[in-house]
């Protein structure tokens, strides 16, 4: 017994040591982004039901001068998806439903345009019916107003499909709502009841409800954004509207226990859970990387569950590792703050693989070698380009970065993300494809013979060049504003930094390491009028000044 008790003390003094140089990495992660006097944030951590981490960092109320606590309550946004999967699923476990339904069995004469359209469709993302939150309709004046689930449906029903059920894998908050209402029509309950009385109430979740902007909460968080003049508060969104796809409040605690009892099978049967925690294949046989409202990833190899949110003046991000028995959740009380990578992070660190690379010194012969066009089976492009000694890459509709190599074809992004290349060779030791692994599942692109695209600029006459000057609005409260620095014209985005454009044609500009373009519209006196903004689609934002 004398020889055991030094042993047990050293390792209990080992695994303080640990915790304490964890917490204090947690630290520095968090107080880079939450500053004291701003907007914060709460952060829990918990591996095998011990709390390794549990604080919070900046305000809960900016007019107030109240700090954030870890016992604030927060719009917990898409995560909401998990409680409406569930339940879904609860309600298929009772014989209430077949997840291969067609959803006009229970939203009738819903206009489903000769396809069938499962449950299955709606809880995957893969229906192809419109999601509202994408409709020009859904403006600044629509968000304000109350909706019964009825009324909302019927708003954006009669929206043209956007693919084939089983096609593509496309978020959709539509969908989710829809399933809001199949939950009402079979329980007979309305959604926020059949939440209540099915989950929070027996899980002791004492600390979540269903969301409402005019019930007393105590403990709330109040949500901001922020434009170009600083912090704000968020814009009004009633929250009948996000009802089934977003409309929960919780805390890190209560999501805890949430995943818990997930975990555990106290909320649906094990094998409803594993259903739902495995990815999802389109027509195709490819998987999406999303189950029935869980992202199917991993960190670094370990498997993982997740989910984020975003919500009017509220961000959130959770995951669960089960090998690990691992779970993490940071809340921020600003559209402005996200905070998915620092609790991937934060994650990777306590399982003992941190993101942590250290840049090595190849020859530029070599790193010349990268330089080429690749191409993925969805016809996307990363470039990767070499310029005085540095390699940079360009994904479509993405933004420039430059990469470090860590290892001899491997490559980490600069700005410490979570994703990193991985040049592929054949037998000849030729580069034939890069693949880039991150949280979810990996992305090859293959190298292609296709030239390194540039952008040749021309020279417009100040005349021309100052008509396009001006904000235009892209969507409510978010504005994109073009103006000139020192003979040079910028761009720049609500609560984003500027970038430079530069003009190919004499209305079309591209944004400088960008993959944006940009097309001014005149109308018929030839005055400007708006702009169309191409990245992954085209969105025209009109003049409002």
């Amino acid at each position: 017994m004398k020889k055991i008790l030094p042993i047990i003390l050293l390792f209990i003094l080992a695994h303080s040591s640990i915790a304490q140089k964890l917490s204090k990495e947690f630290d520095a992660l968090m107080a880079e982004t939450f500053k004291d006097d701003g907007p914060g944030a709460v952060a829990l951590v918990i591996k095998d039901e011990k709390v390794l981490y549990r604080k919070a960092f900046g305000m809960a109320n900016l007019e107030l001068g109240v700090k954030m606590k870890p016992e604030n309550i927060f719009r917990i946004g898409s995560i909401t998806k998990q409680f409406t999967a569930s339940a879904i699923l609860k309600l298929r476990d009772d014989g209430k439903l077949d997840l291969d339904d067609d959803i006009t069995k229970y939203v009738k004469e819903y206009p489903t345009h000769g396809y069938e359209i499962t449950i299955k469709h709606l809880l995957t993302h893969t229906s192809g019916i419109k999601s509202y939150t994408g409709m020009k309709e859904w403006d600044g004046e629509v968000r304000k107003k109350d909706f019964t689930p009825e009324e909302l449906i019927e708003f954006f029903k009669y929206q043209p499909m956007d693919f084939k059920p089983g096609e593509e894998w496309r978020y959709n908050n539509s969908a989710y709502f829809i399933l809001g209402y199949i939950i009402e029509v079979v329980s007979g309950m309305s959604y926020e009841e059949y939440i209540e009385s099915t989950f929070f109430n027996p899980l002791e979740m004492t600390s979540s409800y269903y969301g409402s902007t005019s019930r007393i909460i105590r403990n709330r968080a109040y949500g901001y954004d922020k434009n170009d003049d600083g912090y704000i508060n968020a814009d009004f969104l009633s929250m009948t509207q996000p009802y089934a796809a977003g409309s929960l409040l919780s805390t890190i605690d209560d999501l805890y226990n949430w995943y818990s009892a997930v975990m555990d099978d106290k909320v649906i049967s094990k094998a409803s859970r594993e259903e739902a925690h495995s990815s999802y294949k389109l027509n195709s046989g490819e998987k999406t990387g999303y189950g029935y409202g869980w992202g199917i990833g991993n960190i670094q190899g370990s498997p993982m569950i997740s989910h984020g949110g975003g919500i009017n003046g509220y961000l959130t991000s959770s995951m669960f590792l089960p090998e690990e028995q691992l779970f993490v959740a940071v809340f921020s009380n600003c559209n402005c703050n996200p905070p998915g990578n620092i609790a991937t992070k934060m994650a990777a660190m306590a399982v003992g693989k941190p993101f942590d690379w250290k840049p090595i010194t190849l020859s530029d012969d070599l790193l010349k070698e990268y330089e080429a066009v690749y191409e993925s089976d969805k016809e996307e492009q990363r470039i990767i380009t070499f310029k005085d000694g540095q390699l940079s890459s360009l994904r479509t509709g993405g933004s420039k970065y430059k990469i470090y190599p860590f290892e001899k074809d491997k490559f980490f992004f600069d700005g410490g993300g979570v994703t990193t290349l991985h040049f592929d060779r054949n037998s000849d030791r030729e580069i034939v494809s890069v693949t880039s692994k991150s949280t979810g599942y990996d992305v090859e692109w293959k190298r292609t013979n296709k030239p390194i695209p540039s952008i040749e600029k021309i020279e417009l006459d100040n005349a021309i060049t100052d008509r396009y000057l001006g904000k235009y609005e892209l969507a409510p409260n978010f504005i994109l504003s073009i103006f000139k620095e020192e003979g040079k014209m910028f761009a720049q985005a609500t609560g984003q930094n500027k970038i430079e454009i530069i003009p190919f044609e004499e209305n079309k500009f591209s944004l400088v390491d960008v993959d944006v373009k940009l097309t001014f519209n005149m109308d018929e006196k030839g005055e400007v009028n708006s702009l169309t903004l191409h990245q992954g689609g085209d969105n025209e934002a009109k003049k409002i000044e």
